[in-house]
């Protein structure tokens, strides 16, 4: 996907859906928050009662304890490149905050393609659980360019998998509902980039950077909220 100038020069490290939202998110701050290059990071407050439905959400991928003290969840879409930026620098807060939750949830805004990646994703998830499918969430971010249904059945594949099994899977009514449930929840959050994250009551749009997400985190933990007094 091509990242035009205004993005650019607004400083949102996300994919946006619309350019209204663009401009809109770029604006809108519940907690004065700068990302690594000092600039504004877009955040909202996530109402209680849907962050509460993110835990139980069909097709939502969980790492590290149910009791962690913090939660983290991730919105992305497969052909968003700030969610490949923010993939590794995920992976290493997880790796070194033992008592932190991640979540990762499909929120393909950005095109059908994207639409049809997730399904794979889902598929996978359902046909052979949470392992399996962050194997082949790492690998489709690990690939270049324009990430789709048939990339993502090849990659699959590769993995050791029933590529037809999966297909068929991808293509069915269960998949399909569990795809708009996420898309709606994230729609409800006003997740209208990738990526985006909810965590202590918070919306985030947009990657941050990895030393402001660990800032991010640590105050979670130590307040409740994204930014301590």
């Amino acid at each position: 996907m091509t990242i035009d100038r205004r993005t650019l020069l607004l400083g949102l490290a996300a994919c946006p859906a619309a350019s209204g939202a663009r401009a809109q998110s770029a604006a809108n701050q519940w907690f004065a928050v700068t990302n690594d290059d000092g600039r504004p990071v877009p955040n909202t407050r996530a109402p209680v009662e849907l962050v509460e439905e993110i835990e139980d959400l069909d097709g939502a991928i969980w790492a590290g304890p149910a009791s962690a003290g913090v939660k983290l969840v991730e919105f992305y879409d497969y052909n968003c490149p700030f969610c490949r930026a923010a993939e590794s620098a995920r992976d290493r807060l997880r790796q070194s905050d033992r008592d932190l939750r991640i979540g990762l949830v499909n929120n393909p805004i950005l095109s059908p393609a994207s639409a049809a990646a997730a399904r794979v994703d889902l598929a996978v998830l359902r046909l052979k659980g949470a392992a399996a499918s962050y194997a082949l969430h790492q690998r489709l971010f690990a690939l270049p360019g324009r990430v789709d249904g048939a990339r993502a059945l090849d990659v699959a594949a590769a993995l050791g998998l029933d590529r037809a099994e999966i297909e068929r899977v991808a293509q069915g009514p269960e998949v399909a509902g569990t795809l708009r449930r996420q898309l709606a929840l994230a729609a409800s959050l006003g997740l209208s980039a990738t990526p985006a994250y909810v965590v202590g009551g918070a919306a985030i749009l947009g990657f941050p950077g990895e030393g402001t997400l660990g800032r991010i985190v640590a105050d979670a933990r130590r307040c409740g909220a994204i930014v301590c007094p």
